[in-house]
């Protein structure tokens, strides 16, 4: 095989996985947010990427609160897991619309894996159509959580809300959801496996 037979096969194998993962984006939309109809026609933003600034990163971190602290900077889209020694593994997020993110302290009081997502009461008045929705959206590439999501409480009581996977990674950076907090599917997992039950997180 030749040199250019070789790398016309690598790109071919790309394309036909990025075409598949396009095809597992589009059923996905968000905590809340609308999932795609079958049949809707496919825009070429279901191939976006983050821009750039919203990649993870290790940076300085100038904030007060302890290490293993989880801070949700929503204004600018940024959520940094406090390390020690003045460090933070920083994430770029989306955010829910105006009025719609939940705000203060919280506690990781459940985590799952390729969780399950059902539509809240309040979610279905908003949004009619996603009472198609009311029994549940299992785990999977077509779950608007995504690939993992920790779960918000106060006072022991599960407040809705998430930091969760999206398969929509051009949405990051935005106000799109109905409250929750998302990331790529790639950094949720990395958040994951780093934030035990009981960490403490500070939504701003």
């Amino acid at each position: 095989m030749t040199t250019a037979e070789q790398v016309k096969m690598d790109s071919d194998d790309i394309a036909r996985r990025a075409f598949v993962l396009g095809g597992l984006a589009l059923m996905a939309s968000g905590c809340t947010s609308a999932i795609r109809r079958l049949g809707e026609p496919i825009s070429m933003a279901y191939a976006a990427a983050p821009d750039r600034r919203y990649r993870r990163r290790h940076v300085r971190y100038e904030g007060n609160e302890p290490p293993g602290t989880i801070v949700v900077d929503t204004s600018q889209r940024y959520l940094y897991a406090v390390e020690h020694g003045g460090w933070a593994m920083r994430y770029g997020i989306g955010v829910g619309e105006e009025g719609r993110t939940l705000k203060g302290k919280a506690t990781i009081g459940h985590k799952a894996v390729w969780p399950s997502w059902t539509p809240t009461a309040n979610m279905i008045r908003r949004k009619p159509h996603l009472q198609q929705y009311a029994s549940g959206v299992p785990g999977g590439p077509h779950n608007p959580l995504g690939a993992s999501a920790l779960y918000l409480y106060r006072g022991g009581q599960d407040t809705m809300f998430r930091l969760h996977g999206t398969n929509e990674p051009w949405t990051i950076g935005q106000a799109v959801s109905s409250g929750c907090i998302r990331l790529t599917n790639e950094d949720i997992v990395d958040l994951y496996e780093r934030t035990p039950l009981g960490t403490t997180v500070l939504v701003v």
